[in-house]
């Protein structure tokens, strides 16, 4: 019999303060993180703009000694992880460890780190050759970005399977469906999983300026975000992490473990068209959508709600809803969609793992997010965006997607363990 993974544990560093419970908050009452960039001087940039998180690594219980020692998206996975465990009810330092793995998704490792000690051994970029004597002793775990996924490994004592998945945006959903399969293979019982990035710096700042993906509305930080939505003209960068316990259903069974939800199908493809862009049908998302649809044994009217990847970029928006389409069929036009990067921004790798924890508070608490900042649709995305306020309904069955550069395409659907299959 094929082994089922379920969902035990959520941990979250969000924009605005960190915590679960208040992401829930935000992202259920419609409110935005999005503000001017605040930890260094965004002045010459071109969008000065982003969903920072208002986090102190002291305070989120690492040691002076751990937060000197992590980059900025290590910290948020170590938060993250810390919180997820202790909601999933684990005692791991009482479980076999061989059993327990990690899975984490990031997109750009340690950048707030590698720049920062760049800045430091080449004395501001005066310096063509950079002076080692000036860099700091754990300077190679920043250029390694598996070291987060080490970081992690060694914080909850996990001696199974651990790994760094880094594939653009949709990081963050593939380290989870990377965990499911490890404990659907037998490598694993229990996977910490989920994702992290801290990219919101210089020169994640000029990258992204350079190809004029992020949003130039500097002047209207709280409402820079709007998916779906007519006046929209680029994304937001933000930053963050979610953790997810992931666990074998009847090893989370036997402990009396709550059960949020059942990772029933993750699908997966490339479009292999191009860095950047995307083709205008979305075949390849639609296709990501219907193998993990099947994978699921779920119809598409069986789906109460799907979470868009809605980045807010015209191409993107238009390209998902066309995948939807495709996908759902006459049900795309039945099924709530809405995007939470409206009110938190697109954190790269981290982004499909806080997209999940918000999937999994909606089935628990039967209630939608909305598209926040949505008040002039698109013509041409002519779906049920959920716009501006959350709404009520029962959530048995959730659709999570992600579109990476590079042509990447997750689809994650979560379940109740107890569902009807097709």
């Amino acid at each position: 019999m094929e082994r089922r993974i379920v969902v035990t544990g959520i941990g979250t560093v969000a924009p605005g303060k960190p915590g679960t419970k208040e992401y829930w908050e935000l992202i259920s009452t419609g409110r935005t993180a999005t503000r001017t960039i605040s930890s260094f001087d965004a002045t010459p940039y071109r969008s000065r703009v982003a969903a920072e998180c208002d986090f102190d690594p002291v305070a989120a219980g690492l040691t002076p000694r751990e937060a000197r020692r992590m980059d900025r998206a290590t910290q948020f996975a170590a938060a993250a992880a810390r919180e997820a465990v202790e909601d999933s009810g684990l005692d791991l330092p009482a479980a076999d460890p061989s059993v327990v793995g990690v899975a984490l998704g990031n997109a750009v490792g340690c950048t707030t780190s590698m720049e920062r000690e760049y800045t430091v051994l080449s004395d501001g970029g005066a310096d063509w050759l950079v002076d080692h004597r000036y860099a700091v002793p754990h300077l190679y775990d920043h250029f390694v970005p598996s070291s987060i996924a080490a970081e992690l490994a060694r914080l909850v004592g996990a001696a199974g399977p651990v790994a760094l998945v880094s594939d653009g945006c949709t990081s963050g959903l593939d380290a989870i469906g990377h965990g499911a399969d490890l404990i659907r293979e037998g490598s694993a019982d229990i996977v910490i999983s989920g994702g992290t990035d801290a990219p919101v710096s210089p020169i994640t700042l000029a990258c992204f300026d350079a190809i004029k993906a992020t949003t130039p509305r500097n002047d209207d930080p709280a409402h820079a975000s709007r998916p779906f939505d007519a006046t929209r003209n680029g994304l937001v960068l933000g930053e963050g992490a979610a953790v997810l316990v992931l666990e074998e259903l009847a090893h989370a069974r036997r402990r009396g473990a709550r059960i949020y939800a059942e990772v029933a199908g993750v699908g997966t493809r490339c479009n292999a068209y191009h860095m950047t862009g995307l083709r205008a049908d979305g075949a390849e998302m639609a296709d990501a959508i219907t193998d993990a649809l099947a994978r699921a044994r779920l119809a598409p009217d069986a789906l109460d709600y799907v979470n868009a990847h809605g980045s807010s970029t015209r191409q993107n928006d238009r390209h998902e809803t066309a995948a939807f389409k495709t996908a759902l069929g006459r049900y795309a036009y039945e099924t709530p969609v809405s995007s939470v990067k409206s009110m938190i921004g697109h954190s790269l790798g981290a982004i499909g793992a806080l997209e999940l924890v918000a999937c999994v508070l909606a089935m628990r608490d039967g209630l939608i997010p909305p598209t926040a900042n949505l008040h002039e649709p698109d013509p041409e995305c002519d779906l049920d965006y959920v716009p501006l306020t959350a709404r009520e309904t029962r959530v048995d069955s959730v659709l999570s997607v992600g579109s990476g550069f590079g042509g990447f395409q997750t689809a994650v659907v979560l379940a109740r363990p107890e569902r009807e299959t097709a």
